[in-house]
């Protein structure tokens, strides 16, 4: 069995991984348009040398041989790879995009290829660490009982949601709405708070109306998730803004959680030894003023 993938970032690289751990007997191949600005001996193509990946010159190339496909893109480019390879896809492969993204944007992708091939949307749940491709996720499209056998022969946490793309997507874009706003609103707020000088009054009275949440705990990770990953969250609230304009509702309530996102992405990651909560929101707001 071959697996190509179209896009060689964070989620490809972890799915590769687990997947290569639970069965050696799969063999990998992979098109990233890093390879086209690196070179065959840039850093991307040597990631995949090192995972045992085949680095493919096209993603026409990449996908040739393939059993199954899966697109692990940026959200800005999901429709842009499904283009690529579709004219290559022949019966009995299955395309899995696995782009957060909103269900018309898939609907999109799945009418770009033809009646032989199978495209899945496939939305991922989870962060994709530790899990690899055990995380959960949930399918739609044409998801027949052969290829349900042999995702869980493969050890995917699947649940198949619908038959139609854009079915699963929609539910992790209504769901990153709210988890991604808890993120934004939780360090906006502790920001606000540091700057008025009322941080530890705001994290009691927080902690206090709301048990449940686990403060501090719970801060400091998302501190942690906006600097680390602000810069594809943002992205993917861009979708979800687009998802919601797709409905009638308010879709600049997405785009400012996005904003943010974004904000925090680009500081990076808090200053080493910025360990205790009231130290972090401190280090980011010095850095948010700059």
């Amino acid at each position: 069995m071959n697996i190509a993938f179209i896009g060689f970032g964070e989620a490809g690289r972890a799915f590769q991984r687990s997947l290569a751990a639970h069965d050696p007997a799969l063999a990998f191949f992979a098109y990233d348009r890093l390879l086209d600005t690196e070179g065959a001996d840039g850093p991307c193509a040597a990631a995949m040398r090192a995972a045992g990946v085949a680095p493919a010159p096209s993603a026409e190339a990449a996908v040739a041989d393939a059993t199954w496909i899966i697109s692990a893109v940026t959200a800005d480019q999901s429709l842009v790879a499904a283009a690529s390879v579709a004219p290559h896809v022949h019966q009995g492969q299955v395309f899995f995009d696995i782009n957060s993204v909103s269900p018309k944007r898939k609907e999109a992708s799945a009418a770009l290829f033809g009646p032989g091939a199978t495209y899945v949307d496939m939305a991922v749940m989870a962060p994709v660490h530790p899990k690899g491709h055990r995380t959960a996720v949930l399918l739609a499209g044409a998801v027949d009982d052969a290829l349900a056998a042999t995702l869980r022969r493969l050890d995917f946490g699947f649940d198949i949601v619908g038959d139609k793309p854009g079915a699963a997507t929609a539910i992790k874009m209504v769901r990153s709405l709210f988890v991604k706003g808890l993120e934004a609103i939780t360090v906006e707020a502790l920001l606000a708070a540091e700057a008025s000088g009322c941080l530890d009054t705001i994290m009691a009275s927080l902690s206090g109306s709301y048990p449940g949440l686990g403060l501090p705990e719970l801060a400091g990770y998302q501190f942690e998730r906006t600097t680390r990953h602000g810069k594809r969250r943002a992205a993917e609230m861009r979708e979800s803004a687009a998802t919601l304009a797709d409905l009638g509702l308010h879709a600049p309530l997405a785009d400012a959680i996005a904003d943010v996102q974004e904000k925090m992405g680009n500081l990076g990651a808090p200053s080493a030894g910025t360990v205790d909560l009231s130290d972090v929101v401190r280090d980011v707001l010095g850095r948010r003023r700059r």
